[in-house]
């Protein structure tokens, strides 16, 4: 055998090794997918999540788990007096605020970050839906919060939820590229 020969043979050797793995491996998968009882047809209709979309699903989650405990430490610990108890008009107006936001988290937040936590992870469009809401929220609330902490000093919510809006930002743009991974036209 000459070079040319050699080489030939091995290309053809490497070549019908390839194809007979892609056989086995596709043998394999059928079997698999006969054993658990699926047809073809919804075998290739699995969904593979992206990276990312794995990313803002946890982070979603986080940012749930955050929100009711950061919440729950003000409210229970009283970390805020309530508007009713301070004498200074500035001070029950600040005290208000917070409150509302406190209530506007756990009504309208936290059920987001909650839905699109698992919609996300299951690719459903509910879950991107919900995603893109609490992703608006996050960077209206935080443009508030920025806004009025400019004026005074850097709050402990405004320090801790920085993060989330930073990801929010990115992954309005990044759920929108996506949305045909939802069945979102």
């Amino acid at each position: 055998f000459g070079r040319r020969e050699r080489s030939h043979l091995l290309n053809t050797i490497f070549n019908n090794l390839i194809l007979s793995g892609r056989k086995i491996e596709i043998v394999r998968r059928q079997k698999h997918q006969m054993e658990i009882g699926m047809t073809q047809a919804s075998a290739n209709s699995i969904k593979i999540r992206s990276a990312g979309i794995t990313f803002i699903s946890i982070v979603n989650a986080v940012a749930f788990f955050i929100t009711i405990l950061f919440w729950g430490m003000v409210f229970f610990r009283r970390l805020v007096p309530y508007p009713g108890e301070l004498s200074s008009l500035t001070e029950r107006a600040n005290s208000a605020v917070t409150y509302g936001f406190m209530i506007g988290d756990i009504l309208y937040s936290a059920p987001l970050l909650l839905f699109s936590w698992f919609g996300l992870w299951r690719l459903k469009s509910w879950g991107w839906m919900s995603a893109q809401m609490a992703n608006a929220l996050w960077i209206y609330s935080m443009t508030i919060i920025l806004f009025r902490d400019s004026y005074t000093s850097m709050s402990p919510g405004g320090l801790l939820f920085i993060p989330f809006t930073i990801v929010s930002i990115w992954s309005i743009p990044y759920l929108w590229m996506r949305r045909k991974d939802f069945n979102i036209n």
